[in-house]
């Protein structure tokens, strides 16, 4: 499995000099393996990946396609309008939402409303690929011997953590938009267990926590908390706020290494192999 960033920001994108290095889009994740594509979230970072998937003929034609969603707050949303496949005749792109309690959600109709006229010059049904809706009266999905697990935690709204198990065995986690309260939630650290990889969100710093209390984020020490819990040896930390510049996440990220020397901090472009 590979996994790549094309968003790494939360909230709203930014785009000034001072955050070229950990980048300005928001939300979005590619994993690939060897027979699927699941891309997680379609924040504005989903516009350059379409550009680079465009050119792979297969994608959604002869391997599926799936883009999954954490929950539909604008900023975990807002490029799918602007993904390239998206209006390819010859592609079928599976757009889903796990989560037993979300199986009754309307997720065809919060995607027609975001490209109503009013919001968006080419509707939903106007793009031109096949794109089919997917929800689960359960948390687990499996395609043949990859699967996908989904539980729900805590944010204003409510949003899912994803553990994504590739046919060869690896693992990834994903885990954004989550505030655990004052204790972490024990059922993110057993999701994540075993894992090669934790994608944790740590919008603010354990000082700002305290001002941002019921936000719906973490902290990032809170995400190397949730990694050391359960023994996950690569941990990417993700989901900046959009207050902090390159300067201020280095720091951020040198902190995080001074717990977890093999962590980072996520940044556009980079890809992690598994």
């Amino acid at each position: 499995m590979r996994v790549t960033f094309y968003g790494t920001r939360g909230s709203i994108p930014v785009c000034n000099p001072e955050y070229q290095e950990f980048g300005g889009n928001t939300t979005c994740v590619l994993a690939e393996g060897r027979e699927r594509t699941v891309i997680l979230d379609a924040g504005t970072g989903i516009r350059d990946l379409g550009k680079r998937l465009a050119q792979d003929p297969t994608l959604g034609v002869e391997r599926p396609c799936y883009l999954l969603f954490t929950h539909f707050h604008w900023d975990h949303i807002q490029g799918l309008p602007f993904f390239l496949p998206a209006y390819d005749s010859r592609r079928r792109i599976v757009i889903g939402a796990l989560g037993r309690e979300r199986h009754a959600k309307d997720i065809r109709g919060i995607f027609e409303t975001q490209m109503q006229r009013d919001f968006f010059p080419v509707t939903l049904e106007g793009m031109g690929a096949t794109i089919d809706f997917l929800t689960s009266r359960e948390d687990c999905l499996k395609d043949g011997d990859a699967r996908v697990t989904a539980i729900k935690h805590n944010h204003p709204g409510d949003a899912y953590s994803y553990r994504v198990e590739s046919v060869d065995g690896r693992a990834m986690v994903f885990c954004t938009d989550i505030e655990h309260g004052d204790e972490l939630d024990p059922r993110i650290v057993e999701l994540a267990r075993g894992a090669d990889l934790l994608i944790h969100e740590g919008q603010f710093t354990p000082e700002e926590l305290d001002a941002h209390r019921g936000w719906g984020h973490s902290s990032w020490e809170q995400a190397v908390e949730v990694a050391e819990r359960a023994g996950v040896p690569r941990l990417v930390v993700t989901h900046h706020d959009p207050d902090h510049d390159d300067a201020f996440l280095r720091e951020v990220e040198r902190k995080v290494q001074a717990r977890l020397p093999h962590a980072v901090l996520a940044r556009e472009g980079m890809t992690i192999q598994l």
